[in-house]
């Protein structure tokens, strides 16, 4: 991982580790040498697959307990990881909902409810924000680190052709400014750490399930796929992409 380089062991956080893109990322960076402790959280119930790899992996991964809408969880998971390790190198944060139970996207004004507007801006980019509050201590350190989150091209108000989609439009746009923010912050208070935004493209997650009708083939990527050329674009990042939003192929997108 040329980003680390020089990092003996790195310490890695990933955020909605249960499935899709988050536990593709568990999965393929515990394949990685350089890679010493790797935290993954879960909101209620780990899944069989992330239990799974925690008992083939049993000195690396550490699983915990995260419900990304409570602070309080978010504060006792970061002082748990500090009781272990006192620096992590590469956070990722992969929660994300589109669609939950009675709530879609909607096609028009008429469809809006402040309830789901609010439940899009908890978990899509108020969570986001409220763990770099308290990563702070666990990223500020000598070495490099990577604070990512995955946020959406729709989320570009610049991109914005077709309208629709309001709840999650408007909580990926306030995610990338409240991470642009964040940036900009962390560059006073931890210089070496890069905060950047990634559009993975459309995944094959139950995420993008339903809409994936119209969606092409050779564009429609596999988690395996995602996480590779993610991988790819945090590998090459630079000092002077901190608080960038990139697609899943390292070009730059509009706000």
């Amino acid at each position: 991982m040329a980003v680390f380089e020089g990092i003996e062991s790195v310490n890695a956080l990933i955020v909605g580790a249960n499935r899709g893109i988050g536990l593709g990322f568990v999965q393929q960076l515990l394949e990685h040498k350089q890679i010493g402790r790797l935290y993954a959280t879960y909101r209620n119930e780990a899944s069989s697959e992330l239990l799974a790899l925690a008992d083939q992996y049993p000195q690396q991964l550490h699983l915990i307990r995260m419900d990304i809408t409570d602070e309080s969880q978010i504060a006792e998971g970061v002082a748990q990881i500090k009781t272990q390790t006192p620096q992590l190198h590469l956070v990722m944060y992969c929660v994300g909902v589109l669609h939950e139970g009675e709530m879609q996207p909607e096609k028009g004004l008429q469809q809006i409810q402040a309830e789901n507007l609010l439940r899009y801006f908890q978990v899509n980019s108020i969570g986001a924000v409220l763990l770099a509050k308290h990563l702070v201590p666990l990223l500020k350190h000598g070495d490099r680190s990577v604070l990512a989150s995955i946020s959406a091209k729709v989320g570009s108000i610049g991109d914005n052709q077709l309208g629709g989609w309001y709840g999650y439009r408007a909580s990926k746009a306030a995610l990338n400014m409240l991470m642009r923010n964040v940036a900009i912050e962390y560059s006073r208070k931890s210089p070496k750490t890069l905060v950047v935004l990634m559009h993975p493209g459309t995944t094959d997650t139950q995420l993008s399930k339903p809409f994936q009708r119209n969606v092409p083939p050779e564009k429609l990527f596999s988690v395996d796929r995602t996480v590779t050329q993610l991988l790819k674009v945090i590998d090459q990042l630079q000092p002077d992409d901190n608080g960038q939003f990139f697609s899943w192929d390292g070009s730059r997108l509009p706000w």
